[in-house]
């Protein structure tokens, strides 16, 4: 039986044979199902999901803005307008969770190499 060492030295070189792409995608799809579940759900699992989402997207910002960004600056300032759009919504008093899913899908999508 494994324990969970055993699983965590599984999940870490499995993760070595992924690209970054498809790790940053599964972060994204992680925050896409936290959203769908809470969809509907009681308010204090909706502030969590959201809360999550609200990290990943600070995250997102932060990196796009580092000088270091090898992306190009025309895709940066995109992707950060895409950032800033979802940050806005989730300010609202009762953010569009179908809008925000479908943001974090397209970029999921994208990192996917998905149309």
């Amino acid at each position: 039986m494994l324990n969970a060492s055993h699983a965590l030295q599984a999940y870490k070189t499995a993760s070595r044979y992924r690209s970054q792409r498809d790790q940053e995608a599964d972060v994204f799809r992680q925050a896409i199902a936290a959203l769908k579940s809470a969809k509907d759900a009681s308010p204090i699992q909706q502030i969590r999901a959201l809360t999550d989402n609200r990290r990943l997207w600070t995250t997102v910002g932060d990196l796009l803005r580092d000088p270091g960004n090898a992306l190009p600056e025309a895709l940066r300032a995109g992707i950060l307008s895409v950032a800033k759009t979802v940050q806005r919504e989730m300010d609202q008093e009762a953010p569009d969770f179908d809008f925000l899913i479908a943001i974090n899908e397209q970029i999921a999508a994208g990192l996917a190499g998905q149309p």
